[in-house]
Formats: structure tokens, sequence, C-alpha cells
């Protein structure tokens, strides 16, 4: 099984900045997407930003240039760094990741994937 754990939501003013975290614990997995998503109040989730292993990264536009998605990956963890905060950047927000569950046989290791949310963080970006 593999967790993740997000922290850094809180209350900022519009222009402010705030920095997610979200680490993956667990036996036995692997790590390869992780990301971020939100979801406002009455809207659907949507991505923010994710990241591949080897660091390519992918925002939505209305977030490109004011947040940056980061990994650490011998902690398995992700950051979202966030500038310029909106009003509008107002969310729960959520980490997801891509994982492979690894179980080593006798004669082989097989690798089931899986999908991971986090619990959610909010951000409140006040005008």
């Amino acid at each position: 099984q593999v967790q993740l754990v997000e922290s850094g939501g809180g209350l900022v003013e519009t222009g402010g900045s705030l920095r997610l975290s979200c680490a993956a614990s667990g036996t036995s997995f692997l790590i390869i997407a992780m990301g971020w998503y939100r979801q406002a109040p009455g809207k659907q989730r949507e991505l923010v930003a994710r990241i591949t292993p080897d660091s390519t990264t992918n925002y939505t536009d209305s977030v490109k240039g004011r947040f940056t998605i980061s990994r650490d990956n011998g902690k398995n963890t992700v950051f979202l760094q966030m500038n310029s905060l909106k009003p509008e950047d107002t969310a729960v927000y959520y980490c997801n990741a891509a994982a492979a569950l690894v179980q080593k046989e006798e004669t082989r290791t097989t690798y089931r994937s899986v999908e991971v949310w986090g619990q959610g963080t909010l951000v409140t970006v006040s005008s």
C-alpha cells in the first residue's frame, strides 16, 4: 500500500505565496508520476501540475508562470510552490501519484499499477 500525506495549505492574501508538500510512504512501491489537482466549491477536480521521474512537467494554463512543481525522488516527495496567488486559486488541493506496487516472488518480480490520492489540503486566497 502507498499513502500520500499533504501539508502546507492555509490562508493567504492575494499576491502571496504558499508551498505545498506531499510525501509518499508505504512498503514495496515505486512512484512514477506525481501531481497536484484542485477542486474549488461547485467545480470539478482539475489537474494543476504534474511531474514525471525525469522531471518533465506540465501545468494547467491558469497557473503557468506562477506555480512550480518539483520532486525529491529520494524522499518520494513532491512540492508545489505557488506564487502570485489569486482568489480563483482557492480550492482543496489534492496530491496524486501513479505508483507500482512491487511483489517479489521466488523466481520473478511483479508490478501492479495503482493510483493514489492524498486527503487534500485547503488553500484559501483572500481578496
